[in-house]
């Protein structure tokens, strides 16, 4: 199997055959939003599929965000077309963990990197963050991290 952006671009190219236009314009979003990070910086490259992860996870927030926001406005129609489209995009990413699967893993992290109090909040979320890779947004990680912390 080839990488997570052929994958993409595989999906856009059937969609477009199936004349599915949500995912067609979903799958082009990311791609773009994909190639501006590939040329942002001071050379073009190519994403491995942990930056193109981290992209699409990224772009996956920024719908639900939206779709929060068109929903408190009173847009429930714009506001389903945001969540449809964050569902489309959240294919693509691993599976996310329950609060429970975090409370877990970061009293794990924590443990095994021997932090505890206050003061140490930022060596707690680098441990928090490795452990959780990418499976959680980062908020509800520090959100755990705090707890545990008694911050």
């Amino acid at each position: 199997m080839g990488t997570l952006k052929d994958r993409l671009n595989d999906d856009l190219h059937t969609a477009m055959k199936s004349r599915d236009d949500l995912t067609t314009a979903t799958l082009r979003m990311a791609l773009a939003a994909v190639r501006n990070a590939e040329v942002a910086g001071s050379e073009a490259r190519d994403l491995s599929d942990d930056e193109v992860q981290a992209v699409l996870t990224k772009e996956s927030k920024k719908r639900r965000e939206a779709a929060t926001a068109f929903a408190d406005a009173g847009r429930s129609d714009q506001a389903a077309k945001e969540r449809a489209e964050g569902e489309i995009i959240d294919r693509y990413l691993p599976k996310q963990l329950t609060d429970e699967e975090i409370a877990t893993i970061v009293t794990q992290a924590l443990q095994q990197a021997g932090v505890s109090g206050k003061a140490q909040m930022g060596p707690a979320m680098k441990a928090a963050q490795a452990a959780v890779a990418g499976r959680a947004e980062g908020g509800r990680v520090a959100a755990e991290v705090r707890r545990q912390l008694g911050v």
